[in-house]
């Protein structure tokens, strides 16, 4: 047993130091991002935030809304779609906006080789972007799963995980990952952490996260633990090339899940896919083996994605004016963090 003993800190632990900046309005920001990823050898040109391939925000109505945005902006869809419906997107809408989802099952790959070949009958490229999860990505079969997809996908872009220290991003990447994604335990429906007592505070695992795959010519995704627009921003000043959000994009009309009324008030329902809920519905139950670690929570209904996602891009662009970032690219360069006790004046209640 040991102990590390320096200070890991979270998002609510600290704020962007201001400076000096030239930029005259959030408008002269350029929040888009250019990638070329190590092994796929492909591009993507966007805003770099993934929905995350939860029940509820992964859904082929959030990849919808966001083509439609014109953002770039991506979906990592859930993995529980039927090969129909996922080969009938990807027929009429392509790949540009969406992650396909698999775990390490064998169910998981057998239905990804279904729908490919059944793809390739009609599209050049039908799939160009996999999302392998899980929530343990220290485990050798996790390993074992991303180099045989790569091996059988070589020019796929690969985003693996979920990991939260350097020598396991080093570990993933060498196996063939161009994205490594990182958070264990900071999503809002996750109880991981209260069951396990696993986890690492998510602001210090992406800077050490992103230390470690760029300097292997990689890029990471900060999974998890943004509660509001300033934490998407804080997660791509700490190195963050990609940002996913679960609890932000929930209970929108692109849900895919029924708005119900309780007291007079409009709600949606909302979990952790390692929930009751999720594995009663997907999986027939917990298994006899495991715990539930996740929750379900009713989330207020909020309407069309568009106005939330104009708010999360907003709170970037405005960040990148307080530090004369005048792309997103240059806001980790510009970025000084400063700890600090409290954030956010709640005299008048929570904002």
């Amino acid at each position: 047993m040991r102990i590390e003993e320096d200070i890991k800190l979270d998002f609510k632990d600290v704020l962007f130091r201001p400076k000096r900046s030239t930029l005259a309005s959030r408008k002269d920001v350029n929040i888009s991002r250019d990638f070329s990823f190590k092994w796929s050898g492909k591009s993507f040109s966007g805003v770099p935030i993934i929905a995350a391939n939860m029940d509820g925000v992964g859904t082929l109505e959030m990849a919808e809304a966001f083509a439609e945005d014109g953002n770039g902006l991506t979906v990592a869809l859930t993995k529980h779609y039927s090969s129909e419906q996922l080969i009938n997107y990807y027929k009429n809408n392509g790949a540009d906006s969406v992650w396909y989802s698999i775990g390490v099952s064998s169910k998981d790959t057998e239905k990804m080789s279904e729908v490919l070949s059944e793809l390739k009958k009609s599209v050049v490229e039908p799939i160009d972007k996999i999302c392998i999860d899980v929530a343990n990505g220290y485990s050798q079969a996790f390993l074992d799963v991303l180099k045989r997809v790569r091996d059988e996908n070589p020019n796929m872009t690969i985003m693996a995980g979920n990991v939260v220290t350097g020598e396991m991003v080093e570990e993933l990447i060498l196996s063939g990952a161009d994205i490594v994604k990182v958070g264990i335990g900071p999503g809002s429906v996750c109880t991981t952490r209260k069951m396990t007592g696993v986890g690492y505070p998510q602001l210090s695992a992406v800077i050490e996260c992103a230390d470690a795959a760029h300097g292997l010519g990689a890029h990471v995704c900060s999974d998890g633990g943004c509660t509001n627009p300033g934490d998407v921003a804080k997660a791509f000043g700490a190195g963050a090339d990609f940002v996913m959000l679960g609890g932000m994009l929930a209970g929108h009309d692109q849900s895919g899940l029924e708005v119900v009324e309780k007291d007079g008030k409009k709600f949606v329902q909302f979990y952790g896919m390692s929930s009751d809920t999720a594995m009663t519905k997907h999986s027939g139950g917990v298994a006899n083996y495991r715990a539930s670690e996740g929750k379900t929570v009713l989330v207020p209904y909020r309407g069309n994605i568009h106005d939330t996602l104009q708010d999360i891009l907003g709170g970037v662009r405005s960040t990148c004016t307080y530090v004369g970032a005048k792309r997103l690219k240059e806001l980790s360069k510009r970025t000084t963090f400063i700890r600090v006790s409290q954030q956010i004046n709640n005299v008048f209640g929570a904002s």
